[in-house]
């Protein structure tokens, strides 16, 4: 996958050091993915939610942090919408 909006990653490491490890990973593997529909994240990373609009919530480091993405499957291009706490994450509503 073609991962757009990598700098709002790098900016959540700078500020939180825990997830780095965690959010490389996933990272590395987003990259290495060619997901062209939800099932094949769900094989992966079965605790991801799938919302409308192509968009997808990982749990990262055991549900310590989310991240938001929109995935273009038919183009493999994955947008970084947002990532934060998981108490951040309660705080907002992505229409799930």
């Amino acid at each position: 996958m073609t991962v757009v909006g990598r700098d709002k990653l790098v900016r959540f490491m700078e500020r939180h050091a825990k997830a780095r490890p965690a959010l490389n990973t996933w990272l590395a593997e987003a990259r290495d993915a060619s997901w062209r529909r939800p099932v094949d994240i769900k094989t992966r990373y079965p605790s991801a939610d799938i919302l409308p609009d192509d968009r997808v919530i990982f749990n990262i480091k055991g549900n310590h942090y989310r991240l938001v993405v929109r995935i273009r499957y038919r183009n493999g291009i994955l947008y970084i919408e947002w990532v934060g706490t998981h108490a951040e994450y309660s705080k907002r509503s992505f229409g799930g």
